[in-house]
Parts: structure tokens; C-alpha cells; sequence
């Protein structure tokens, strides 16, 4: 069985999926006093932090979780977009509706794409963020849907395929606007269903975890001009595919 998230996590959780950013700023610290390892914790608290308007904080924590973890996704790229941002103040995050508070990145469990494909300019201009779109498999492309009418855009292919294969399963997936103008599209993309098929296999890779799922086989070619082997790693897809 997957392992069940702890009541103090879920209650931290469940505060920031509320909107409650101060609660969940109390509760994932003290978590923190009693672990200060976890690094998702610290992420959450950063991302709580953030949208508190209190970039100050937001980045020393995120600091905190790159001397645990060097090359932790999550905090490279968001301390990066708080560097490279003007002000310290309130970020476009802090905007964001209560509903779509599903923007808290959990590692292996969510995922921001930029769509490929997308619609026209005057489809794309009334997006809302936090705006939740439709999944729609038609062979091996997932397209996104407005009202599960209106073409929005496609999933790259990488991402497709392991989604499809997700869903198929069992899975269940739920898609927000994360930010909208007249030729980009990029969405958020969170798993709420684990199938028990796929309950050890992350729904998204980092890309760290990219190069370590792929199966590695040391094919040996005899060079019978020299007398010599030579020896040649191939990387032939995902381990789970």
C-alpha cells in the first residue's frame, strides 16, 4: 500500500488548499522543528511564505532546501523566479484563486507544462488562471479542453505518453490554467487519484529522475579489425514503459 501522509502534512495541506496561508505557514513549521530534513515541507512553507507576500522568508527557506537537496527541482526554479523578480512584495501567485491553490507543487505529483498547439489568439485571451480545463485521449495525444468543448492546446509528447498510460490505468488527473496570453498557454497538472497499479511509480519525473529510469544496457561490440571490445551504453526509454 502507498504510504499515507501524516495527519500534521495533511492538516498542512488541507490549510493551503483552503486559502488558510497563515495556519499553513504554523503548521508546516512546526513540522519543520520536528524534522528539519524534510525538504517538501520546506517547499510548502516557502510557497505559503511566497504568497504571504513575504519574498524575504520565501527565499531563505528555499535556500534551506537546496543545502539539503542541491539540485531539488522544486526550489531551484522558484528561487530563480524570486531572484529574478523586481520586487520582494506580493507576487501574480498571491492573485491566485483559492480553488486553484492546487498550484502547491508536491514532488512526483504535479507538473507545469507549456502547452503545444494552442488555439487562436481570441480563444487563448479569455483563459482564466486557476481556470480548471478537461483531458481529452484521442490516440496517443492528450489535447485540453475548455467547457470540454473548446480546443485549448496539446501536451508535449513526453508527457503524453506517461499520462496516458496514468490514466488508463486507473488514475485521475486534474488540469488548471497557470497562465494564459495570446500565443502561451502553460497549465498545472495534479494527480488526485493514484492507481494502486502504478502506487511506487511517481506520476511525473524530475529530470534527475528521467536518467535514472532509463534502462541502461552495456552492449558489447567486438571490433574483430583490432582485436579489441569496445564497450557502449545505450539508454533505450523508461524502465516502466
Amino acid at each position: 500500500m502507498a504510504a499515507k501522509i501524516p495527519p500534521s502534512k495533511a492538516k498542512a495541506i488541507e490549510m493551503a488548499l483552503a486559502g488558510e496561508w497563515k495556519d499553513a505557514v504554523s503548521i508546516n513549521k512546526a513540522i519543520i522543528k520536528e524534522d528539519p530534513l524534510d525538504t517538501e515541507t520546506l517547499n510548502r512553507l516557502a510557497f505559503a511564505y511566497n504568497i504571504l507576500g513575504k519574498g524575504k522568508e520565501a527565499k531563505s527557506t528555499y535556500r534551506k532546501v537546496l543545502k539539503i537537496d542541491a539540485v531539488n527541482p522544486i526550489a531551484l526554479r522558484n528561487l530563480s523566479r524570486l531572484s529574478g523578480s523586481a520586487s520582494c512584495g506580493k507576487s501574480s501567485d498571491s492573485q491566485i484563486p483559492a480553488k486553484a491553490a492546487s498550484f502547491l507543487e508536491e514532488t512526483g505529483k504535479t507538473k507545469v507544462v507549456e502547452l503545444i498547439n494552442v488555439a487562436q489568439s481570441r480563444v487563448i485571451a479569455r483563459l482564466r488562471t486557476g481556470e480548471p480545463l478537461n483531458i481529452s485521449i484521442k490516440r496517443l495525444k492528450v489535447f485540453l479542453l475548455e467547457n470540454g468543448k473548446q480546443y485549448i492546446g496539446a501536451l508535449p509528447d513526453d508527457v503524453a505518453k506517461r499520462l496516458i498510460k496514468f490514466i488508463k490505468g486507473g488514475s485521475v488527473y486534474d488540469v488548471y490554467v497557470k497562465l494564459a496570453n495570446e500565443r502561451r498557454v502553460v497549465v498545472f497538472i495534479k494527480e488526485i487519484k493514484k492507481s494502486s497499479r502504478f502506487r511506487d511509480q511517481p506520476s511525473f519525473l524530475q529530470a534527475s529522475d528521467k536518467l535514472l529510469g532509463f534502462q541502461k544496457e552495456t552492449v558489447k561490440v567486438r571490433n574483430y579489425y583490432k582485436g579489441q571490445e569496445e564497450e557502449k551504453d545505450y539508454f533505450d526509454g523508461d524502465a516502466d514503459e
